[in-house]
């Protein structure tokens, strides 16, 4: 039988972002989705702000968040800049996933604003560890146009998005993580 600590070690050495290009078309059951949510809730919070906010976007949500991402692109986007690549990849993500979540913060005031950020990013942590543990693929992305998806969430005038979380079933196998010897990055003061 595997201890705790090898069932949690095995599970965070496994996840790996797996991007929408790779899910299959099967539902998540919203009972896995309300799992990966629930685990967010328990994420180390300073002072018990709980800064962590989420939308999420299923089904023909999917579809209005592609064309807002595609809107906001065209509207603030250069002509230099525009890539038709990337104009394209926003609507083709968003209809590959079969749920975003939209990764929000709330800032309370109460504490400098980079610790919640942090408190968030643990929060995101922790569902990205459960869904790798419900074989749910998972990616956090971070494009400019988020900071301008504050009406379309309906965020309050303290939040602000920091990402969206891409989730759907995939058939991608394991790979080895790429990832250099943690001795490397360590250094122990002891006297």
């Amino acid at each position: 039988m595997s201890t705790t600590y090898e069932i949690v070690s095995k599970v965070i050495k496994e996840r790996r972002s797996i991007f929408p290009a790779s899910y299959i078309k099967k539902e998540i059951p919203v009972e896995l989705i309300n799992q990966i949510l629930e685990t967010a809730n328990y994420a180390p919070t300073h002072k018990l702000t709980e800064p962590w906010r989420f939308v999420v976007i299923r089904k023909a949500g999917l579809a209005k968040l592609g064309e807002e991402l595609v809107r906001l692109y065209k509207a603030l986007v250069t002509p230099q800049q525009f890539l038709q690549k990337k104009y394209d990849s926003f609507a083709e993500k968003t209809s590959q996933a079969d749920c975003i979540i939209a990764i929000n913060m709330q800032v309370s005031g109460k504490i400098p604003e980079w610790e919640e950020l942090a408190a968030v990013a643990c929060a995101v942590q922790n569902m990205a560890i459960t869904a790798e543990s419900l074989k749910v693929g998972a990616y956090w992305s971070s494009p400019p146009l988020i900071d301008d998806l504050g009406d379309f969430l309906k965020l309050k005038e303290n939040e602000k998005c920091i990402g969206l979380f891409y989730m759907g079933y995939h058939n991608e196998k394991p790979w080895e993580p790429n990832r250099g010897p943690i001795a490397e990055k360590v250094s122990w003061i002891e006297e």
